[in-house]
């Protein structure tokens, strides 16, 4: 059973307001994606700011990037019911928090997350039993089939170490092995080739649910 503050998560999909679930492997390039789906779309859809336990990255801000708690504080939360889905990647707690996606579809905004397999699949495990939250949800995977590419990708940002990217690597072979559960999958080429297929399920979803 939900919450009573989960509930009201779910009424809010009355508005026909789409939750749009974005996941795909590091170096995929899904953070970027919805960045610029976010700045395109700037009176129609809102980011979810997730929540995280690991460091910050040169350059993130807390509460624009992510949420940066620490392990105990991200716990207790988990604890208290605050988290609408998460997971654990990479030894780091991940979560979007209930009110942080609340806070969108009551403005009456398509609310966007960036979140890996493990929380779409919770999205989707909730959506079974919950037909308007089913109605509203769209979830696309940003997959880069080719590994070497994938490789290249994650070494040239040069923020991680190479046993860390080789971790990643390995990881993102188990992560697109799930790409056949989400309703869109974008092969990952140029960043505009991806913009622009995610543009088109964007507004091919939107004008589906008007």
């Amino acid at each position: 059973m939900l919450g009573s503050i989960a509930l009201s998560v779910y009424k809010t999909f009355v508005k026909r307001s789409l939750l749009i679930v974005v996941s795909g492997p590091a170096g995929s390039g899904k953070t970027t994606l919805c960045a610029r789906l976010t700045e395109a779309y700037t009176q129609t859809i809102r980011r979810v700011v997730t929540c995280t336990t690991r460091a910050p990255r040169a350059g993130e801000q807390d509460g624009v990037d992510y949420h940066f708690l620490s392990r105990a504080e991200f716990e207790k939360q988990l604890e208290t019911g605050l988290f609408f889905e998460n997971a654990v990647v990479h030894g780091n707690l991940y979560g979007s928090r209930i009110l942080d996606v609340e806070k969108h579809l009551e403005a009456g905004f398509d609310a966007l997350l960036n979140v890996d397999v493990q929380g779409a699949a919770t999205l989707r495990q909730k959506a079974m039993s919950h037909a308007k939250l089913a109605s509203s949800l769209v979830t696309i995977f940003v997959r880069v089939s080719d590994h070497a590419e994938l490789l290249r990708r994650l070494t040239g940002r040069g923020t991680d170490p190479l046993d860390e990217i080789n971790r990643r690597v390995a990881a993102a072979e188990w992560e697109m092995s799930h790409a056949g559960n989400y309703q869109h999958v974008i092969e990952s080429g140029t960043r505009e080739a991806d913009f622009a297929a995610l543009d088109r399920i964007y507004l091919t979803e939107k004008n589906r649910h008007r």
